[in-house]
């Protein structure tokens, strides 16, 4: 993969990464997943600031968008930064979730919903039509990276809005959300297939460093750990729905099958994080994509504790809170490094320079 370039104390609006709103789908999903446990307080206060994180990042990327549409352009047909973009779609879906659960809006949930969908529309097709036409491309071994899971997630997170609107709308409403997030959720199913067979292949068989391993590979334990809170509220939504009902064994089945397949990734992505890290020594830096680590630790939480309550799997129980911790954790670390790079660019002394 190739190196970026180093970046300038003072901050650029051209050098901003398409993937900083995945900041808003890590503080979303550990909101929730607190919710889940009864830790209110936490809660409101996560949502609070995502609320305030989501407004910046839209207004300094279209700040971003009209000041410097060839450097967007350029990530949008960028192998290796394009995919970025996938997490305002996600981001967009997951507060839409907190909006619904956390403070009851329906209509706040319906408009981030739809701002998801038209998001994913743009940048499923835009994208892949600007990769499939352009007439220079990267092999697969520096083009392909965990980053590109972020599409399933933002599909996904399109599910698991649409589930929730669901169980909350009356009839005819309710069988047409449920049938558009069955439809999303399978569609995030097959994706997942086709680029996690990509990803894994390009891990076997090129070379890898310590600086490919980048935290964007834990997307794949929380696409699959996505999908599972997408199943689960579609599996309780089918009891009452005509159209999921002769489906209910296959989505519970399915979302099983998500779900091992996301507890699968753990052990793999902890020993790689271990031998980048403790082994090789890679640093630790403040970076957009360190939020896709967090992510995936707040998905899984929250996904087993709703799967484990709705097919009354108690064995499960003791897990959502130990990930919970670990996400609570890694939040507050990656936090912690963005209050520091602010600090840096401010105590810059090119940060006064006009």
């Amino acid at each position: 993969m190739a190196s970026l370039p180093p970046r300038s104390p003072r901050f650029d609006p051209a050098e901003l990464s398409p993937a900083w709103f995945g900041m808003v789908m890590a503080t979303g999903i550990v909101a929730i997943a607190a919710w889940q446990h009864g830790l209110l307080v936490l809660a409101h206060g996560l949502f609070m600031l995502n609320i305030g994180t989501y407004a910046l990042l839209w207004i300094l990327h279209l700040a971003r968008l009209l000041r410097h549409p060839a450097s967007v352009a350029n990530d949008f047909s960028d192998h290796v930064r394009g995919p970025g973009f996938f997490t305002a779609v996600a981001a967009s879906g997951v507060l839409g979730s907190e909006a619904l659960l956390l403070a009851g809006s329906h209509t706040a949930a319906l408009l981030l919903w739809l701002v998801a969908i038209i998001l994913w529309l743009l940048l499923t097709y835009g994208i892949l039509t600007a990769l499939i036409i352009k007439r220079t491309k990267p092999t697969l071994g520096e083009g392909i990276h965990g980053g590109w899971l972020l599409a399933v997630v933002a599909t996904q997170s399109i599910a698991v809005l649409g589930a929730l609107l669901a169980a909350r709308s009356g009839t005819p409403w309710r069988l047409q959300f449920d049938f558009l997030a069955l439809s999303m959720w399978l569609c995030g199913g097959m994706l997942y297939i086709w680029l996690a067979t990509l990803i894994l292949h390009r891990c076997l068989f090129f070379p890898a460093g310590p600086g490919d391993l980048t935290p964007p590979y834990w997307i794949g334990m929380g696409a699959m750990a996505i999908s599972t809170l997408a199943g689960t509220l579609l599996g309780i939504n089918a009891i009452d729905d005509p159209i999921l009902q002769p489906l209910r064994p296959f989505i519970n089945g399915f979302t099983l099958l998500c779900w091992a397949t996301g507890t699968w990734w753990i052990p793999l992505l902890v020993v790689l994080s271990l031998w980048r890290h403790v082994r090789r020594r890679f640093p630790l830096r403040s970076d957009p994509l360190y939020w896709s680590a967090v992510f995936p630790l707040g998905m899984y939480a929250a996904s087993t504790f709703e799967m484990a309550r709705a097919m009354e799997l108690d064995f499960l129980a003791w897990i959502p809170g130990v990930f919970l911790g670990a996400a609570l954790l890694a939040w507050t670390a990656a936090f912690i490094g963005v209050l520091r790079g602010l600090v840096r660019r401010m105590a810059s002394p090119d940060a006064a320079r006009p």
